[in-house]
């Protein structure tokens, strides 16, 4: 006769059987595991490594490129400009290294820059464009007609469009000294721009900004530099706005000029001014402004083209 006893101890004997059975299960379990992550963990730095290499050699190339089209730029606009005579604008985030190359460019182009006019951050703030458009309105040289348009880019750009470029009709002033002196003097005293000493109108601008806007009422301060720049090209022979990295995005001016087909058919735009190909295309675009052409230029999505096609012979 099975005892009582003996009842205890098989049933001891299964639930140490059975926790034997959970060790050991796990046990190789955690092995198998563990090699699988081991394994995976190594791929993924492989991988890892593999990125890396193709991230650097491809900096490497671009630094070439850039190092290239640095040395072969000014070979590359050489006679472009010839004669010409250039304005630069520059607005309040624009880089100045930029800018200096630019005006370089312009120089081997065989062009005159005459002058240079920094638009500050009080001209895009939307709470100062009633100020802005009062002086646009209040100084305005005889003669001189302003756009229907009454937003504070177009006024701005209809008051200053005139002083900083000549007539594309009979390429002279469309101002007097004493008119453009007094309408500059107005709009630095309201703070809205800084012009360089002996800056005189040209035949083409180009409208230097920086990348995306930042901060508060993007779409605004966007929209004004965008109207400025299109209203300042249609007081002389040609302009070209050109931004960096970002400023062909919806928070760009860039952005808003290509955005709106009537700006586009006669202001160009360069997306990538930030780097050395990004000038020269700066330069062939202008040049292309002279023949009334335009074009939106560049390595953003929204450009038509990397550059125009050179200009005829």
């Amino acid at each position: 006769m099975i005892s009582m006893r003996y009842h205890l101890i098989s049933i001891a004997a299964v639930f140490l059987a059975l926790a034997m059975g959970v060790v050991l299960g796990s046990t190789t379990l955690s092995r198998t595991l563990l090699s699988g992550l081991s394994s995976d963990n190594g791929d993924l730095v492989r991988q890892v490594s593999e990125l890396e290499a193709q991230r650097n050699g491809q900096a490497a190339r671009l630094r070439d490129a850039d190092g290239f089209a640095a040395t072969v730029g000014p070979l590359a606009v050489r006679g472009l400009l010839d004669r010409r005579t250039v304005v630069l604008i520059t607005t309040a985030d624009a880089a100045p290294a930029d800018r200096d190359a630019v005006r370089t460019l312009v120089t081997a182009s065989g062009a005159t820059v005459t002058g240079e006019l920094q638009l500050t951050d009080a001209f895009a703030d939307p709470a100062r464009a009633e100020a802005l458009k009062d002086i646009a309105t209040r100084l305005l040289p005889a003669g001189v007609q302003l756009p229907t348009v009454t937003d504070p880019g177009t006024l701005a750009g209809g008051l200053l469009g005139p002083l900083l470029l000549i007539s594309k009709a009979d390429n002279r002033p469309q101002a007097s000294a004493e008119e453009t002196a007094a309408a500059l003097a107005g709009l630095t005293d309201g703070g809205f721009v800084r012009a360089a000493e002996g800056l005189k109108p040209a035949q083409l601008a180009v409208v230097l900004t920086g990348g995306a806007i930042r901060g508060d009422a993007v779409g605004d301060r966007a929209a004004t530099i965008a109207r400025f720049a299109t209203q300042v090209d249609r007081s002389g022979a040609g302009t070209v706005l050109a931004g960096g990295a970002g400023s062909a995005d919806g928070t760009g001016p860039l952005g808003v000029v290509r955005a709106d087909t009537a700006a586009t058919q006669i202001l160009s735009t360069v997306d990538n001014v930030d780097t050395p190909a990004g000038r020269v295309v700066t330069l062939l675009a202008l040049r292309e402004q002279l023949d009334e052409k335009s074009g939106r230029y560049g390595t953003a999505g929204n450009a038509q083209a990397a550059a125009p096609g050179l200009p005829p012979t």
